[in-house]
């Protein structure tokens, strides 16, 4: 029986994947790492209450298995360019390499298509800068989810988002082929492919939506 940690609990793929572990048989323990205490009432469930700002406090708390990360912020959340730094590229980093000193097997992470390190946007340049250091501290299993839109209900409004949805859901018949990996998915799909990933020792780091529909189904 195995012991997940999970930051990210409260946004859109961390709630599926909370729930997800809590109904999968293989997982004795979930440890939640929050900044605010939710209301989790299950046997399974140990909510740890993080200080996200010195996360080396935490290091004998984040024991486990496998570690799924789900953190993100916008900057309409994060206006401060310093915080969204944090946020996007130092907390994930930092987790990361706590993990792996931990000898935690496996590391889920949650990026976006198109995540380069060389990009000129703050977002998708932190995305892949992530992806770099996770492939350079050679977990056992790692996954990288690389999702297109994500399809869900949100507990925030991001209106520019859903426009770019409806626009994507009209075109998606058209995404073929290369084009596979720009189709909207439902993000409790990346939920269940982030487990996945975790069980199966996929031979594959990298996950774009079209790679996520097929190991979630």
């Amino acid at each position: 029986m195995k012991t997940a940690l999970l930051f990210g609990s409260s946004g859109l793929i961390g709630g599926h994947l909370l729930r997800q572990l809590i109904e999968n048989n293989d997982y004795a323990k979930i440890k939640v790492f929050v900044r605010s205490v939710p209301e989790i009432n299950d046997p399974k469930v140990e909510i740890i209450k993080t200080d996200f700002n010195n996360l080396d406090n935490h290091k004998e708390e984040i024991k486990g298995d496998d570690c799924f990360f789900c953190i993100g912020t916008t900057k309409k959340n994060s206006p401060d360019k310093n915080e969204y730094r944090r946020v996007e590229l130092d907390v994930p980093k930092k987790i990361a390499q706590i993990a792996k000193s931990n000898s935690v097997n496996s590391f889920l992470f949650v990026s976006s298509g198109f995540a380069d390190p060389k990009n000129s946007g703050d977002y998708l340049r932190f995305k892949g800068e992530v992806e770099e250091e996770l492939k350079s501290l050679n977990f056992k299993t790692l996954g990288i989810m690389r999702p297109s839109f994500l399809l869900g209900n949100r507990k925030e409004k991001r209106v520019g988002e859903k426009i770019g949805i409806c626009i994507f859901k009209l075109l998606s018949p058209l995404f073929i082929g290369p084009l596979k990996k720009m189709k909207p998915i439902h993000s409790e799909k990346v939920a269940s492919a982030m487990i996945m990933a975790a069980q199966d020792n996929l031979d594959q780091t990298i996950f774009e939506s079209n790679d996520i529909v097929e190991i979630s189904n």
